[in-house]
């Protein structure tokens, strides 16, 4: 194989990592040099059971080859699926693939699919993709991670008044709800834009919307 097509990345910092199980060491081989040819580093498994061992819950991407004895790839996938590991990118390939398998594995999440033989730039382009796509769901991840921590920043009152400003009703109403007085519904609506750091009632709701609080 040969990467000529592609530069080496610049900037490889906060890269996802990449993992390919393979049964043929040969393939491992060709395939991890390719990578490493544009600085990208691949963890390499013989199979299956090797890599659910070192496997830690990272997300990354995962190159698969659907043909090994003992644990194919579809049934990793499968066992990844009902452990609720969801946050890998998975890129097959195999050597008696078919549009039948494909659909199937692509049906079952996979990002994508590649028969062998494949160009080295066709799997470096879908490599990359998927590494971007990664990088996305890690920084969506961090985003919802921030939004329920500034949640559970907030005092129990603090929540309920939230709950109430953001199913739209007035100062006014909430305090009538909570039998509390109006000067307080703002105190506490105030703390609360500022431990949530919004600037408006519409900001608010679009980070509530994206935890799902309602």
């Amino acid at each position: 194989m040969n990467a000529m097509d592609q530069d080496p990345a610049a900037d490889q910092g906060g890269q996802p990592p990449v993992y390919l199980v393979d049964d043929d060491s040969a393939v491992r081989d060709a395939i991890a040099f390719l990578l490493d040819s544009v600085s990208i580093e691949c963890k390499t498994f013989a199979s299956a059971a090797e890599f659910l061992e070192a496997y830690d819950s990272e997300s990354g991407v995962l190159i698969l080859d659907v043909r090994m004895p003992q644990m194919s790839g579809l049934e990793l996938q499968d066992l990844l699926h009902e452990r609720g590991i969801k946050d890998l990118s998975i890129i097959f390939i195999s050597g008696h693939g078919d549009i039948p398998m494909a659909v199937e594995a692509l049906k079952r999440g996979a990002v994508d699919f590649l028969p062998k033989p494949f160009r080295d730039q066709d799997l470096l382009d879908r490599v990359q993709t998927a590494m971007n796509e990664c990088r996305e769901g890690q920084r969506e991840a961090a985003d919802l991670k921030d939004i329920q921590r500034r949640i559970d920043s907030l005092t129990p009152r603090e929540r309920q008044v939230m709950g109430m400003v953001a199913d739209g009703k007035a100062n006014k109403v909430v305090a009538l709800d909570l039998e509390i007085s109006q000067r307080t519904v703002e105190i506490h609506r105030t703390h609360v834009m500022e431990k949530m750091g919004v600037r408006n009632l519409a900001h608010l709701v679009r980070m509530l919307h994206q935890v799902d609080y309602f």
